[in-house]
């Protein structure tokens, strides 16, 4: 990736600068970008998908050749993580995931920006995490603009079914985020949140123990 300062200088100066880089150079520096026509990013795209249907495709019994497709795939991919299809994401590249991580099925990691899964993070299944955003006018957002904001799962993160994470969220380590949540901002960790917007209802305590039940 190559990271380009635009922020500094003049309006004209901050344009002519933008001109001059690809459309996935403005996206790696958190740009307006032409996400539906640019050829580079559409190539990208289709071998994401291809990936992604050779591994829902796989049967579960042959575990070497669907972590080979994985490896394939993702940017990073920890010891021990078990992902199960359908499993989706636009670029892959852009996904990290930690030891000991688990993804239930039908998960969608729309990676525009990075996605970074820490060690033992658990995701409930049809999960999505969306890093991607459009612009609100209808005339530019058919124009194909699209903006991104990378997504962050701090260790062991508890995420139940359904839950949507927005751009640019960060949630602490050791959060459990309630079914069905949409989670608009930051989770403190050790947080449970809840609901739609997500909001933080308490923080985990030794009192949630299950040590007691335990023979």
């Amino acid at each position: 990736m190559r990271a380009i300062i635009v922020g500094k200088g003049t309006v004209k100066e901050i344009l002519r600068m933008q001109e001059k880089l690809t459309e996935k150079e403005k996206l790696q520096n958190g740009m307006w970008y032409d996400a539906n026509f640019d050829p580079e990013l559409i190539k990208e795209r289709q071998i994401a998908d291809s990936l992604c249907f050779a591994f829902n495709s796989t049967p579960p019994q042959e575990e070497s050749k669907r972590s080979e497709i994985l490896q394939k795939l993702l940017g990073s991919l920890g010891q021990n993580v078990t992902i199960l299809a359908n499993f989706f994401c636009d670029y892959g590249y852009n996904i990290s995931i930690g030891d000991g991580s688990f993804i239930n099925h039908n998960a969608y990691l729309m990676d525009c920006a990075p996605i970074t899964l820490g060690k033992c993070c658990f995701i409930g299944p049809n999960c999505g995490m969306y890093t991607a955003a459009h612009p609100l006018i209808a005339k530019e957002r058919n124009q194909g603009f699209e903006k991104a904001k990378g997504i962050v799962l701090e260790d062991n993160v508890w995420l139940g079914g359904n839950v949507v994470i927005l751009p640019g969220v960060r949630i602490g380590e050791g959060a459990v985020i309630g079914a069905g949540a949409v989670v608009t901002r930051d989770i403190a960790p050790f947080s449970i949140a809840v609901g739609n917007p997500a909001r933080v209802i308490r923080k985990i305590s030794d009192k949630d123990s299950i040590k007691e039940f335990l023979i």
